[in-house]
């Protein structure tokens, strides 16, 4: 087994899911992956792409079929891969995000990571991820299959329709009302300077001298919100 097919195990698992079909054979699998393919998830492109399917795969998994409530859903190490068992914080704040502080607003390492996610983390935090992951809520992102070849494009797809879909301009108050995940994650996003050029790269919108305010995030529950 490679690195490719450890992403179309993802991708499998995933499309299971949405189709509502048996997954036993396929978390099995994963289960019994040996732990050196794993790490041959060796670059960024190839951790996201797997990462981001397990967890919006396994959220579904927990809450659908085990009907774990939150905030126990995050914290339980209830995903089995490569015979290590793995929370949904374990794969957004831990590899991902690599390993920052829950609740720090993007800014603080968790200095107490265990090594084994340290092991595992990207080497560069890319914001656009909180784009594409969907933990259930109605502010979340929608659910996408993201592919090896193509996760770049499909990260950047993700951000814009996002952004276009969550942002309120007020141009006469020169205000922009924007998610509250800018505000959770503000360190992974630059700061509010980083989120004025995300504005302006992704959206061609100049935001400079506009004041940002954060949007309640709705958290009524929206399950199989799939694109």
């Amino acid at each position: 087994m490679n690195s490719t097919s450890l992403n179309q195990l993802s991708e499998q698992l995933l499309l299971a899911v949405k189709m509502q079909e048996n997954t036993s054979e396929i978390k099995l699998e994963l289960e019994k992956t040996p732990f050196n393919k794993l790490e041959s998830l060796s670059n960024d492109t190839t951790k996201k792409a797997f990462w981001i399917n397990i967890y919006n795969a396994y959220f579904l998994i927990l809450r659908k079929e085990q009907k774990i409530e939150k905030p126990a859903i995050y914290k339980k190490k209830l995903i089995r891969i490569a015979n290590i068992n793995f929370s949904l914080d374990d794969i957004e704040h831990g590899i991902l995000r690599r390993y920052r502080y829950k609740y720090s607003l993007g800014f603080l390492r968790n200095f107490f990571a265990l090594k084994l996610i340290k092991e595992l983390a990207v080497s560069t935090i890319d914001y656009r991820i909180h784009f594409a992951l969907n933990c259930g809520a109605k502010s979340c992102p929608p659910i996408a299959f993201y592919h090896l070849e193509k996760i770049d494009t499909q990260l950047n797809i993700a951000t814009q329709s996002f952004l276009e879909a969550e942002t309120d301009f007020y141009t006469d108050k020169k205000e922009v009302h924007i998610s509250m995940l800018f505000k959770w994650y503000l360190g992974d996003f630059g700061g509010k300077r980083g989120i004025k050029n995300i504005y302006l790269t992704q959206l061609g919108q100049n935001i400079s001298d506009f004041k940002i305010k954060f949007k309640p995030y709705s958290w009524e529950e929206d399950l199989n919100n799939f694109i």
